[in-house]
């Protein structure tokens, strides 16, 4: 479908990095639903932050697919280079840099959506990640600092000019966070300025918009993020329809059932018994969030303090509607 360096990315349908949702799990379950590139949660560029738990669980990919993309912060041209060379060490193929974020945590410290008010050093940190591994570099981006500051045309040529390999851009600025409506004309113009494959990212919840959006913007892909939360079929209904025109179904009860506890499982092997019950909450309440017994569930659900426990509650809550 599109190229990224040596990798041929063989779905339009990518999924967006999320801090705290993206972990291991959850992208290869996304993988397995038709995404054709998932990218991790973004690690710190601070390399002595890393012998944290959280940190070190980020850095895990082992037995992932190909291609592995690990997104990196920072507001340090020469941390950033590090961070991107000890991550193509311990097994990256794709590093992805974050100037997208709008967190205020982030942007307090002069990286995320921050850097984009500085475009010189933006140059700076891509020029010094690109010439510091030998994979691929990617960029995700927002469409500015706020409406009054859209430079997002402009980042996309220092990008290009970097060698950046694709870049991602959200239809919004960082004032927007995700307030309103996303933006894709200045995607479009994007679109039409670079020759490298731009992603286009933001509202993307449904295969028609998906479809919109790419004629719309003429992107080679569209990244999925918050709609994905609790839906990771929609990666897999989304491909379909931009390959073949195809509305798939939404899965039945018995399927949706089979993927949420496989996913429990996963999270329990990942992060062991103790922090992957507490994970499993909030992934729980995001599948469950359209069932009509959500809300009581989730109350009874996020008292369990055991794997098995949550297994039993979800088997007997989508079980009774399977058997029915």
């Amino acid at each position: 479908m599109f190229r990224i360096g040596p990798y041929t990315i063989d779905s339009q349908v990518v999924l967006a990095p999320m801090a705290g949702v993206t972990d291991r799990p959850f992208r290869t379950l996304c993988k397995r639903m038709g995404a054709g590139l998932v990218v991790s949660e973004m690690v710190t560029s601070d390399s002595r932050l890393w012998n944290s738990r959280k940190s070190s669980l980020r850095l895990d990919h082992s037995g992932e697919t190909e291609p592995r993309s690990v997104q990196i912060a920072g507001g340090d041209p020469e941390m950033m280079a590090d961070a991107a060379r000890m991550n193509a060490e311990r097994g990256a193929q794709i590093i992805d840099i974050n100037m997208g974020c709008p967190a205020k945590k982030v942007c307090n410290k002069a990286a995320g959506s921050a850097l984009l008010r500085d475009e010189q050093l933006v140059a700076e940190i891509l020029d010094a990640v690109v010439s510091a591994v030998d994979i691929p570099v990617t960029l995700k981006i927002r469409t500015g600092w706020s409406p009054e500051q859209r430079n997002g045309e402009r980042i996309a040529d220092l990008a290009e000019q970097a060698g950046i390999a694709a870049l991602a851009v959200h239809g919004r600025t960082r004032a927007d966070r995700y307030q309103g409506y996303a933006e894709y004309d200045t995607i479009a113009r994007i679109v039409n300025r670079v020759s490298i494959p731009v992603i286009a990212n933001g509202d993307i919840d449904s295969p028609v918009k998906a479809r919109q959006v790419l004629d719309h913007t003429g992107a080679a892909a569209v990244m999925i993020g918050r709609a994905a939360q609790g839906r990771p079929w929609l990666l897999r209904q989304i491909d379909a329809y931009l390959r073949h025109g195809e509305q798939l179904a939404e899965p039945e009860t018995a399927e949706v059932l089979s993927i949420l506890t496989g996913h429990l499982q996963e999270l329990y092997d990942f992060y062991g018994e103790f922090m992957g019950v507490r994970i499993a909450r909030k992934h729980v309440g995001w599948y469950l969030q359209q069932h009509p017994e959500a809300a009581g569930f989730r109350k009874h659900f996020n008292q369990l303090e055991t794997a098995s426990d949550q297994v039993s509650a979800v088997n007997v809550l989508l079980g009774d509607s399977v058997a029915a």
